[in-house]
């Protein structure tokens, strides 16, 4: 089963988010983390396939956290996802090996869902 990691300490942004990708894909399954300390453990139980990361977070750096994950498991794809839309970061997501930036504030809930149709085309995962 393909599963996806939200990493997002706002409730709300990760409950919206959560919605948006389980009408789109039922049978993915979905987990949440509103923080690092979180995230880190529910990969250790099993690593997600593809994970959106926020990058200010209460326990950690989303950008430190995603170069963290990428050296153990570099075939989980990372979505930096954040408000932060700033060059400095974008290149910082970049040298943490992400595999996407999205701004929060111009990326659009069809966006976000034609992202993930991509990365389930890429890996070649049918949910029908």
């Amino acid at each position: 089963m393909f599963r996806i990691l939200i990493v997002e300490d706002s409730f709300i942004y990760r409950k919206i988010l959560r919605e948006t990708l389980q009408i789109q894909f039922p049978k993915v399954k979905i987990i949440e983390a509103k923080d690092g300390e979180e995230a880190l453990k529910e990969i250790e139980i099993t690593p997600p396939d593809l994970i959106f990361m926020d990058i200010k977070l209460p326990t950690g750096n989303g950008l430190e956290l995603t170069k963290r994950i990428k050296d153990r498991y570099p075939n989980i794809f990372i979505v930096i996802l954040t408000s932060y839309d700033l060059p400095e970061y974008r290149e910082a997501a970049s040298q943490c090996n992400a595999n996407f930036f999205l701004s929060k504030a111009s990326t659009t809930k069809e966006g976000i869902l034609s992202l993930v149709e991509s990365i389930l085309l890429k890996q070649k995962i049918n949910l029908d």
